[in-house]
């Protein structure tokens, strides 16, 4: 059985888990980071968005995390779509990402959702390793094309 505890992100943890989300997106700073955060919690008393924090069980440091947030998909109705996925143990990575892709289901059941869509950017093989191991399969392809301001 796994020592690792998934949980909300919680206001003391915010700052902890910026040099998390900084592996998934190394480009974000830390305003930004606080501005997202403050920004998901609002939505996620409504259940609508937040982000997920792994913690070994007795340590008070998070070593990894999920973003996620509540879509409406016109084929599957309520649809939880999770990403930036982060694990990061000096040991046993795979253990952590294997509690954090566990979460998803209970998540998305808790949440009133038909299904999962888990977006995994770049080319993080293990990321989609770990998803494709708790019976997540390739749905499509996903394009993105950055909009000049």
């Amino acid at each position: 059985m796994s020592n690792v505890v998934i949980e909300p992100l919680t206001p003391d943890l915010i700052r902890s888990a910026f040099p998390l989300i900084r592996e998934a997106l190394p480009n974000l700073d830390l305003p930004g980071w606080l501005r997202f955060v403050r920004q998901t919690n609002a939505a996620r008393r409504t259940g609508r968005a937040g982000v997920m924090v792994a913690r070994r069980a007795g340590r008070p440091y998070p070593c990894g995390l999920f973003c996620y947030r509540v879509d409406q998909d016109v084929a599957r109705g309520r649809v939880l779509i999770a990403e930036h996925f982060v694990a990061i143990d000096l040991l046993e990575p795979a253990v952590v990402l294997a509690a954090l892709v566990g979460e998803l289901d209970l998540l998305g059941a808790r949440l009133g959702c038909n299904a999962v869509r888990s977006l995994v950017h770049g080319t993080a093989a293990e990321i989609s390793g770990g998803l494709a191991k708790a019976g997540h399969t390739e749905a499509g392809t996903l394009l993105f094309k950055p909009l000049m301001a």
